[in-house]
């Protein structure tokens, strides 16, 4: 009897799940090639981690550009070439080759003289090479030539799970098809059809967990959903597949998550003794945590709770999944998921920021910063003493009479007038002759000026 995974393969490229892009590059490609009589292009490499359906897309592209109706993206299935693809050890124009047990230059070699081989009764020879990685650099080498100039007949499909060990040489001679991993949705709803066509009966939380246990991967899910049914007499029950898998039961989570958020740490040690005592995977109960977890996170978060309230546990769930790489380095696993919880559920509880605005201390440190944003005059300052000008170098040695008293009376009252002369009134004496030319026309001027000290501004001639 077939398992699940083979019974429920895709057999066209609208079966396959959850690689959209890929799929409708294909399916373009065939209609191209149905309206021009020949495929463009003849070497593919698909490239995603295991069970994304890479070797069934490679079997669909060979049974659609087999097909008598084809090259189509749609091919019929009835006709002799779709219905011998199904098995393609049967059929000699589709070659299925392990990379990982034909990985010599030798083999390579025998490949590229078997490709000019024409097809039997075939439009095309299909090559699919899967886990192309695996090959030699021999190998790589030997099949370059043959990669970029393959013969008309000739279609290549390498398959690999791991890109980046394939030679860029071969890359450029390919085109690439990424496929990703398939959504947990996709998966269980993939899940829900197969139940559906088996009769089995089957729990809306119980698909869930199978989902989220393949990983992204169909072959994975469909793998572990056969052992539950088989396990389960027909029956897929959500305490069943915890039991299968190891993950903790649901009741002991969502205890741990409450006694988390409330505080309590005598009841997160009590969880974690009675999870000790079954023997519980420490991995698979932090995953589950984590996730219920933010589960209710997100529902915290659209229920319009305060800000601090979402703000608190946005701390916490920060903190735990900090740990998780203590929990996977660690030798006492139990040891760091206490310690983990325990410093969680102590975190100092954020008060509403309504309450801090009406604490009397906040209110004065803010009066306080309001003040000191308030601009204050800038204190007086006096403004910078010129410097006195240099001394004016004495006049020629000529005997003069001293200038009566009245004089320098006179001459002290125009320093003053000099002084207190505003600033456009210095501007108009500067303006005016020097008082070099002054003292050349008025010798006893000169000396008066070298007897107090040349401190003279300026002097305007009348």
């Amino acid at each position: 009897m077939a398992t699940l995974a083979l019974k429920f393969r895709p057999r066209t490229l609208a079966d396959l799940v959850g690689q959209e892009a890929s799929v409708k590059a294909l399916a373009n490609a065939l209609k191209r090639a149905k309206a021009s009589g020949s495929i463009s292009h003849q070497a593919f490499l698909f490239a995603g981690v295991r069970g994304t359906g890479k070797t069934s897309t490679a079997r669909i592209l060979a049974r659609s550009l087999n097909c008598l109706e084809g090259p189509t993206p749609e091919p019929c299935g009835k006709c002799g070439p779709c219905t011998a693809s199904e098995q393609p050890d049967r059929n000699l124009d589709i070659v299925e080759i392990d990379a990982a047990s034909r990985a010599s230059v030798e083999d390579a070699r025998t490949l590229r003289e078997q490709v000019q081989t024409l097809p039997a009764f075939c439009r095309y020879r299909v090559y699919i090479i899967d886990e192309v990685h695996m090959l030699s650099r021999q190998a790589f080498d030997a099949l370059l030539k043959i990669l970029e100039e393959p013969p008309p007949h000739a279609i290549f499909v390498l398959a690999t799970t791991e890109l980046q060990d394939v030679p860029d040489t071969i890359k450029s001679r390919v085109q690439i098809f990424p496929f990703r991993l398939i959504p947990v949705s996709l998966i269980e709803a993939r899940l829900k059809h197969v139940c559906d066509s088996e009769g089995v009966i089957a729990e809306p939380g119980s698909l869930r967990l199978l989902a989220e246990a393949g990983q992204g991967s169909m072959r994975d899910a469909l793998t572990i959903l056969d052992r539950v049914i088989s396990a389960g007499d027909g029956k897929v029950i959500e305490a069943l597949v915890r039991e299968q898998l190891g993950i903790v039961p649901a009741e002991r989570v969502k205890g741990v998550l409450d006694s988390l958020l409330a505080g309590d740490t005598v009841a997160i040690l009590d969880h974690c003794d009675a999870l000790a005592s079954i023997g519980s995977d420490w991995g698979n109960f932090w995953k589950e945590l984590m996730l219920s977890f933010r589960d209710h996170l997100e529902s915290t978060a659209r229920s319009g709770a305060p800000p601090h309230e979402a703000m608190r546990l946005s701390r916490m769930l920060h903190l735990l999944l900090q740990r998780e790489r203590d929990l996977r380095d660690t030798s006492l696993p139990q040891v760091v998921v206490e310690l983990a919880l325990v410093t969680a559920a102590q975190l100092p509880h954020l008060a509403p920021l309504e309450s801090l605005l009406k604490a009397p201390a906040v209110q004065q440190i803010g009066h306080q910063a309001q003040q000191s944003a308030t601009p204050q005059p800038a204190p007086y300052q006096p403004p910078p003493r010129t410097p006195p000008p240099a001394r004016l170098s004495a006049p020629p040695q000529t005997q003069h009479k001293p200038a009566p008293p009245s004089q320098a009376h006179q001459v002290s009252q125009t320093q003053k007038a000099a002084l207190a002369t505003p600033a456009p009134a210095k501007q108009e004496a500067a303006a005016a002759r020097s008082i070099d030319e002054i003292v050349e026309e008025n010798p006893s001027l000169g000396q008066l000026l070298e007897d107090v000290g040349g401190e003279v501004i300026g002097i305007k001639s009348t």
